[in-house]
């Protein structure tokens, strides 16, 4: 099973492809930052990123896409593009016939860390201990996409 996971962002985009074998560790197939420039419209930045989910379901052919639900913070503005955001991959997804399945961040850090308190520095330390990953430098962004592929991946053993 292919597994897409994405932590949504208009700014930065985490975006990240697992293979779960039937018995044995989980497989990093694929894993990027997609930032898009503040210096580009809206609309070109969300072009941006449905153009990047689009090539990447073309390419590995997802049995799933499992994305982080939205996080409310005090900025409306920042919350609401990426709100939009999360619009544009869903499209993408169901556009494909792929499967969407959400986990919340508290279901996330539960999944990968077993501690819903955990920070990123956590978060990343467990992500490199369940799954072998090539990049010396990942971003943030890449890391969170890859727990959220990862959650799904225990959901569904």
């Amino acid at each position: 099973m292919k597994i897409l996971g994405i932590d949504p962002g208009y700014d930065r985009l985490g975006i990240a492809v697992i293979e779960k074998p039937i018995k044995g560790k989980e497989i990093l197939l694929y894993s990027a930052c997609l930032q898009t420039s503040a210096k580009d419209t809206i609309y070109q930045r969300f072009g941006k990123i449905g153009a990047e989910v689009h090539n990447v379901i073309e390419t590995f052919k997802p049995d799933a896409l499992a994305i982080e639900t939205l996080f409310i913070t005090k900025n409306q503005k920042t919350a609401m593009r990426v709100s939009e955001a999360r619009g544009i991959i869903i499209y993408e997804a169901l556009n494909a016939k792929v499967p969407i399945y959400e986990y919340t961040p508290m279901q996330i850090k539960v999944s990968v860390t077993s501690d819903g308190n955990s920070d990123k520095e956590r978060i990343i330390k467990m992500v490199r201990i369940l799954i072998d990953i090539p990049k010396k430098e990942a971003k943030d962004d890449e890391y969170d996409a890859i727990a959220v592929a990862l959650t799904h991946a225990a959901c569904v053993r």
